[in-house]
């Protein structure tokens, strides 16, 4: 596995997941944060303490956070903003509260202007369980506009800025009142291109510089759209059944209000950081007599202004209420604005609360916090409580609160304190709330869709098409009927995966008494051994005894995690709300693989595990999982934003064909009311009811098909985004190389020289030591492993190195407990006395006394007892224990870690004269390779031993030797590379491994061209930490060779290195190491970061969290990025791609959208290619649906013309019998089985699917009003009666005559080619042909329609209101309907491309006129556009 794994049963792996820190720093700094990290980020005495820090720190629910790794005065990772400095400016007459808010430093920003209209395809981590795969799953997700804006930092700030996405997540939050803040009127930005989204003939020729090459992996289609704000329609935005993926996932400023009235708060800004978004709090009452004007003006629109408030809350607002201050609203109710602008509205709730206010709020300086509060005002928004503060008029996070009283020795809380707490807290239940049948049968039917619906088939009635009404009422209430079940469904399983009580022991009034799970509340001690659990019920501090559970559930991680007993300085940080310790904390929902109680001196009876309740409900880590399912972080995608515009052209069209009609239907003589109702009906024409079906079909079919082929997808949305990946990132060990690794041997130190002996594959061939301290001791107990069940659990390498000793593990009721006392005699902590016991083969029994007595107690045989261990720290590399021999009068301190580490903190004259020649040649040849170290101390007790700082442990070390293990690669990796890279897609390596290993696994793979150059990077000067280092770039291979500074090319090469320019473009590639990167995003100019993350192919040393900010940045250059991973080091950064793929054996994780049960990378190419075939069938199945509607369209304005229409029955066949069977059919062709270097598009508004539509439409069109005029030149041809010969009944106009036959006859075989020439198929589906569902569609309705057409049985005919045509007249329109079909696929083949390139073509020479002309920013504007630079880039030419 790559990088750290949790627990101290360790799962470490000491040369990955670890950012290379300067070491003395690292130990000299006690406090030191990490940037930006959500949870806590301090180091303690030991060092531990960060996110990523050590043993079970990422079991920390990285799953739901995402770490940054930027500068702390830019908070916003790659949006630039410009604020005013004190544009948050705290009230100096109110305290503010530390629970929520935004800060952002200033900075003077140089506007770029672009009118772009390409919108953003940044997606984000969707969780979907309630998001339905239903028919009309996606209707909602069209409404969405957009309008793109860019901003680029000035020249002198960009040394400073970071380009990454857009976030507001702030290391301690801050409430601040929205009155005290100025306006800020520019939404967040980020940099990017400015190019447009679609696929072109001429995309290849794209480059970040004219002089700088870019590898052709990243040339393809890979320019990234422009940001996005706008604003979208709140109640779709809100809902939580169609509005899955309706927004744009990027922080936009808050809609603009008018100043707050004067007073207390009534606004409020909070950051809720678990869910990584921002909200705003807005006060408001209502107003009586506004309510009741509105209430009439609701029934006096039969409902319609109902519908339109509830659609758009911020009308029902500006009409019925006015803002108000939080404290003084009566009738109040919070309007909760999210990032995204969607708004929902709470009532203000009230709670009788005769409790101190310290209870629920922190104490502020100046107040004792003794205060008695009568009642409390909250607000439950998303399951989260907010409580209002009286004393700021803010509102405050509960699960914020914190216990004062907390510490390791605390012995519960009393019956009274448990009734406040279960008050304020409420009961530790993840209870979904479960709407009743009506409720969401309410909710489904005032949707807009099916609100359309309604009126259509009201209109229909009136117009007397019963029987087409008829059916479509019957599809819309079994649509409705399957939804609500679904929905139903979807809400059990939910409730029921959520839902978890058991009972436990609960110290309560002084003695132990057994409670339900669901009666806990912070603050509660229960005993862990004597409950039986199999889950955990709540989030909480081991306070003794020890644990090993399995956390799968919220990291992905298999391997069991080892949690200890929680230290004071860690509930001490707790109390501060600097977060927990990941390694003595249990989070709710994780399964107990063990739970252990200690054992007293005298080895006679035992002490119980303990715990302490710190977090309850969906205050847990869990509760949060299943609050990121059920309101999923929005996304939103080109294809459906576009797709609500195309809609919105078709209905202009459908009024201007209507307005032509309605001149001719007066002209005529018809009633008024009819032409109404004809307007009417031609709207449904055009928006037909089977639209929305179409847009989840493709989707629908691939994640079937992925979950046959072992990948489980619990995010749809991020099917279709699939097909527009252009980056893969990989992991290294357990993605690309085999997860178990092989001892390859081991060096040790040659006894007559100071160099390494031979390498070793037998442990039996280790020389004997001269000191106490000896290589083969260290090997068997420098690990974290334990026993559980007669089976070693821990790290797979652990347990390789340690099968590798042949001796055995004994780890239980081995050893009692010791106390550890300050100097005043306070017990501080207690530990186990011994650990873990380890013996050779053949060994006799371990016994108590041995360790007690030591020498005095001759025992003759070996055996060895772990006395402490230092956890593995990612910034260390390195974990260490301390071991006492039996027997023995000393104690051996063993350290393990990356081999670059060692030097610093070894004896360097134990170290060999060939250290560095014998590392360098295993770790180019993939090896991996972990160093060993010991020293002796003597006379050491086991008190001192606990007392011992890790600096002291970890210092003057004699060097033992290195082990080396073999890194193989998986069998399905180089194929899947091979693949990849064929397809032009750029392929990254993100590892904590070494930087050579890591290029040497690359190269064997194929990842990185074996003969291509490869440049790391050294600080000549400084170091990650300095913002005046340098780095010099050198070639791994001819280490004289070096790169420029600031452009990264290649400088003169040695002669016999390269010929000419043979690298000037692509024949290099850069690996670049996480302190090097962290030196980069800081302080490095922006252009030469830009180079960087393109031409860079292999991250090194990144730890978890620079995992993710590789993963950001690449986003930010407007890179869709895959990540495929293993290991819960990977999670932030699985969450964070566009596209997360998790190789875990779970069928479905919450860390990633994507769950692969395939051993290897080979599914990420499943993936891509039902992306891509999702997508290109959402574009067909679309472009069908609007031809249809333009076909149909075309038919009814003709027979307008003379106030004729189609039939009842004639609607019916077209709808029913013809458009649904082939709409569906066309999502079930199967993807190509290979990857094309181009992707799809993902924009309708692209010159290709313009030009083919508009092509289509004329053709179409053009057919039918041949066929208008050529039946009407006929000698059979008789004219149709005019409306006052014949008058119909009611609305209805006259369907039976010669040119309603005519165009319908044409039109039914116009539905069938047109599906044939848009069933797309290679490069990105199979040929159409390989459908048979599809053919047999095609080949029924063709059959159908021919017999219609030229032997129409009589029955048929009078149903469908048909003319007897004669035999002539029948053969001629059939010849029509071949030539339309000759004409149509000719077009679709090479007229659609052909138009595309001229439309280009032009506009390319009107951006040169543009350019020749214009001058100033719009003249710099056209020129970057047209040779496809970065404005960034152009700027510094």
């Amino acid at each position: 596995m790559n990088g750290i794994r949790a627990g101290p049963s360790q799962p470490h792996d000491y040369t990955e997941g670890a950012s290379a820190i300067d070491i003395t720093a690292a130990v000299a700094s006690d406090r030191r944060s990490r940037r930006d990290s959500q949870f806590s980020a301090f180091y303690d005495e030991d060092g531990d303490g960060s996110m990523f820090s050590g043993p079970g720190h990422v079991a920390n629910p990285s799953s739901v956070s995402r770490m940054t790794n930027v500068d702390p005065a830019w908070r916003s990772t790659g949006s630039f903003r410009r604020k005013s400095v004190d544009s948050v400016r705290p009230s100096q007459s109110r305290r503010q509260s530390t629970d929520s808010g935004i800060s952002t430093q200033g900075t003077d920003i140089e506007q770029y202007s672009d009118d772009n209209d390409n919108a953003d395809e940044e997606t984000s981590a969707l969780r979907s369980e309630l998001s339905r795969s239903g028919v009309f799953d996606n209707f909602a997700s069209l409404f969405s506009r957009s309008r793109s804006k860019q901003r680029r930092p000035s020249m002198s700030q960009r040394s400073t800025a970071s380009v990454g996405r857009s976030s507001r997540r702030s290391r301690r939050s801050q409430a601040v009142s929205e009155d005290d803040q100025e306006e800020e009127d520019d939404g967040p930005e980020r940099w990017g291109f400015s190019s447009g989204e679609e696929y072109s003939d001429d995309e290849d020729t794209r480059s970040i510089d004219t002089r700088m090459s870019v590898p052709a992996s990243m040339q393809y289609d890979s320019e990234p759209p422009s940001p996005n704000t706008g604003q979208n329609l709140p109640l779709l935005a809100s809902d939580q059944i169609f509005a899955g993926e309706t927004r744009i996932d990027m922080d936009m400023s808050f809609a603009l209000l008018d100043e707050p009235p004067p007073g207390p708060p009534s606004r409020q800004t909070l950051h809720i950081p678990d869910e990584d978004n921002t909200i705003r709090f807005v006060g408001y009452e209502v107003v009586p007599w506004r309510l009741w004007f509105w209430r009439l003006g609701c029934v006096l629109s039969f409902g319609t202004l109902a519908l339109m408030g509830h659609w758009f809350p911020r009308l029902w607002l500006g009409w019925v209420a006015h803002e108000k201050a939080f404290q003084e609203a009566r009738d109040g109710f919070v309007v909760v604005e999210s990032a995204h602008r969607d708004i929902t509205l709470f009532r203000i709730r009230t709670l009788d609360y005769p409790y101190p206010i310290s209870t629920v709020f922190r104490p502020t300086i100046d107040a004792s916090g003794t205060e008695l509060l009568h009642r409390l005002i909250i607000v439950d928004y998303r399951y989260n409580r907010f409580a209002l503060d009286p004393r700021s008029g803010l509102f405050s996070m509960i699960r914020d609160w914190r216990d004062p009283s907390t510490n390791s020795t605390t012995q519960g809380i009393e019956s009274s304190v448990r009734q406040q707490r279960l008050l304020l807290f409420g009961k530790n239940k993840i209870d979904i709330e479960g709407k009743s049948t009506i409720s969401l049968l309410v909710d489904e039917v005032i949707h807009p869709f099916y609100v359309f619906q309604i009126a259509s088939i009201l209109l229909w009635s009136l117009d007397n098409y019963y029987y087409y009404a008829f059916c479509i009422f019957l599809i819309s209430v079994i649509s409705i009927s399957t939804t609500l079940i679904d929905t139903k469904k979807t809400i059990a399983r939910m409730r029921e995966m959520s839902r978890f009580s058991c009972d436990v022991e609960v110290f309560l009034d002084g003695a132990w008494a057994t409670r339900d799970s669901s009666q806990l509340v912070p603050g509660d001690v229960i005993n862990l051994s004597g409950s039986q659990l199999s889950l955990i019920p709540a989030d909480m501090f081991l306070l003794s005894g020890d644990a090993i559970v399995n956390e799968s559930m919220l990291t992905g991680e298999s391997v069991p995690v080892s949690k200890i007993p929680a230290k004071e300085e860690d509930l001490a940080r707790w109390r501060e709300a600097k977060g927990e310790a990941p390694k003595c904390f249990l989070y709710a929902g994780t399964r107990v693989v063990r739970i252990r109680g200690t054992f007293s001196s005298d080895n006679s009876s035992t002490q119980p595990a303990l715990a302490l309740i710190a977090r309850t409900g969906f205050n847990t880590t869990k509760g949060a999982l299943i609050r990121s399912m059920l309101y999923p972080k929005p996304i939103g995608f080109k294809f459906y934003r576009d797709s609500v515009r195309f809609i919105g052209v078709l209905a202009g069209i459908a009024g201007v064909g209507f307005c032509f009609s309605a001149v001719q239907f007066i002209r005529i003589g018809i009633k008024w009311q009819t032409i109404i109702i004809r307007a009417l009906d031609l709207i449904t024409v055009v928006v037909p009811p089977a639209l929305p079906a179409t847009l989840s079909i493709g989707t629908s079919f691939a994640i079937g098909r992925l979950r046959k082929n072992g990948v489980f997808c619990i995010s749809p949305s991020r099917v279709n985004v699939g097909g527009k990946v252009n980056v893969c990132c990989f992991d290294k060990t357990g993605t690309l190389t085999e997860d178990g690794l092989d001892i390859l041997g081991v060096r040790s130190l040659d006894r007559h020289e100071p160099r390494f002996g031979e390498l070793l594959e037998n442990v039996h061939d280790l020389p004997l030591a001269k000191d106490k301290a000896t290589f083969l001791h260290a090997l068997a107990t420098c690990h974290s492993l334990k026993m559980v069940d007669g089976q070693v659990i821990g790290d797979p390498l652990d347990v390789k190195m340690f099968e590798f000793t042949k001796w055995t593990l004994e780890e239980g009721h081995v050893a009692g407990t010791g106390a550890i006392k300050d100097k005043s005699g306070v017990v501080v902590e207690q530990t186990a006395l011994v650990q873990t016991v380890v013996r050779p083969p053949g060994s006799a029994q371990f016994r108590l006394e041995d360790a007690l007595k030591g020498a005095s107690k001759r025992a003759h045989f070996l055996e060895l007892g772990v006395i402490r261990t230092f956890d593995f720290v990612s910034a260390l590399r390195r974990m260490s224990v301390v071991v006492k021999r039996l027997k023995s009068t000393s104690m051996e301190i063993y350290v393990k870690g990356a081999p670059e580490v060692m030097t610093d903190i070894c004896d360097q004259k134990s170290l060999p004269q060939d250290y560095d020649d014998i590392l360098s040649y295993y770790t180019k040849r993939g090896y991996r390779v972990i160093a060993i170290a010991g020293k002796s101390i003597e006379g050491l007790s086991w008190l001192k031993a606990q007392r011992m700082k890790r600096e002291q442990a970890e210092s003057g070390l004699q060097f033992l030797g290195l082990v080396i293990f073999e890194n193989k690669l998986k069998p399905g990796t180089a194929p899947a590379i091979a693949a990849l890279r064929a397809a032009h897609l750029a392929c990254r390596m993100i590892t904590g491994d070494n930087p050579l290993t890591a290029v040497s696994v690359a190269r064997e793979c194929g990842l990185i061209n074996p003969a291509a150059h490869v440049f790391a990077p050294v600080f000549t000067r400084g170091n990650e930490m300095t913002p005046n280092s340098s780095v010099e770039w050198y070639c791994m291979d001819e280490p004289s060779w070096k790169l420029d500074e600031f452009t990264l090319k290649p400088l003169a090469a040695p002669l016999h290195t390269v010929e000419g320019d043979e690298v000037e473009y692509h024949d290099y590639s850069l690996v670049i190491s996480g302190d090097v990167f962290r030196w980069f995003i800081s302080y490095a100019p922006l252009e030469t970061l830009q180079r960087m993350l393109i031409k860079a192919q292999i991250f090194a040393r990144m730890s978890p969290d620079e995992k993710n900010e590789v993963v950001e940045r690449l986003q930010s250059l407007g890179y869709t990025v895959l990540m495929c991973g293993d290991g819960a080091n990977d999670c932030a950064a699985l969450k964070a791609a566009d596209v997360g793929i998790s190789l875990s054996e779970a069928e479905a994780s919450v860390a990633a959208p994507f769950t692969a049960s395939t051993p290897d990378i080979s599914c990420v190419l499943e993936v891509l290619k039902e992306g891509r075939a999702a997508l290109v069938t959402s574009f067909s199945c679309f472009k069908y649906m609007a031809l249809y509607s333009m076909i149909q369209f075309t038919t009814v304005t003709l027979l307008y013309s003379f106030a004729s229409s189609l039939g009842d029955f004639q609607f019916l066949y077209i709808d029913l019998f013809v458009i649904i069977p082939v709409a569906v059919t066309m999502g079930r062709t199967l993807p190509y089985p290979k990857i094309h270097p181009k992707r799809p598009t993902a924009s309708l508004v692209s010159r290709k699917v313009l030009a083919s539509l508009i092509g289509q439409i004329v053709i179409t069109s053009g057919i039918q009003v041949w066929g208008y005029l050529w039946v009407r030149q006929q000698t059979w041809y008789t004219p149709p009666p005019g409306p006052d010969s014949s008058p119909s009944e009611g609305n209805q106009l006259e369907s039976t005559n010669f040119e309603n036959t005519t165009l319908f006859l044409l039109s039914c075989f116009q539905y069938v080619l047109v599906a044939a020439v848009f069933s797309i198929g290679p490069p990105y589906r199979k040929s159409m042909w390989t459908n048979g569902w599809l053919m047999g569609a095609l080949g029924t309705l063709t059959i159908v329609n021919t017999v219609v057409l030229l032997a129409p049985p009589a029955g048929v005919s009078k149903l469908l209101t048909l003319m007897m045509l004669p035999l002539g007249g029948r053969s001629v329109l059939f010849l029509g309907a071949g030539v339309n079909a000759v004409l149509s696929m000719a077009f679709e083949q090479w007229g659609a491309g052909l138009l595309a390139k001229a439309s280009s073509f032009a506009a390319g020479r009107v951006g040169a006129l543009s350019h020749h002309w214009g001058h100033g920013r719009s003249g710099y504007k056209a020129l970057s556009l047209q040779d496809g630079s970065r404005p960034a880039e152009r700027s510094a030419i």
